[in-house]
């Protein structure tokens, strides 16, 4: 599906889709997971596996609706590098808040949302800047 830039959504209308993908994604990833796990998988490589499902249904989804763009192994691999790069920043967002936070009952929950929500950020604005650059 190539796009012409006239059926490309704008950038308001490329956050929404990107949105509707991460959720989707998400829900993938959880499928996944619980799936391996219930059929006998490790912890880790059940992980894994509905870590790559997910990230795999978020390069599709995202490349063909929320940007609608043509693929190409140079915007897989950029994909893939953001991804990894971006899981690295969100575990250290992550240990860092938990450190820095007082000890709660919403401590954990709050450095959850902290890292993943600069993760969520830092991807819309790589992906639409850099990999999924018209």
């Amino acid at each position: 599906m190539a796009s012409t830039g006239a059926d490309r959504p704008g950038w308001f209308g490329q956050l929404v889709r990107f949105g509707i993908v991460g959720a989707g994604s998400a829900l993938v990833d959880l499928g996944v997971y619980l799936l391996g796990l219930h059929l006998g998988l490790a912890t880790y490589a059940a992980r894994a596996l509905s870590f790559g499902a997910g990230t795999t249904t978020a390069y599709a989804l995202n490349r063909r609706w929320a940007f609608a763009v043509p693929g190409s192994r140079r915007r897989a691999a950029s994909f893939a590098l953001l991804y990894g790069t971006t899981f690295v920043v969100i575990l250290a967002t992550n240990a860092l808040a938990l450190t820095a936070l007082p000890g709660s009952s919403w401590r954990v929950p709050l450095a959850w949302a902290l890292s993943q929500g600069l993760g969520t950020a830092v991807n819309f604005v790589v992906l639409r800047l850099v990999v999924f650059r018209s």
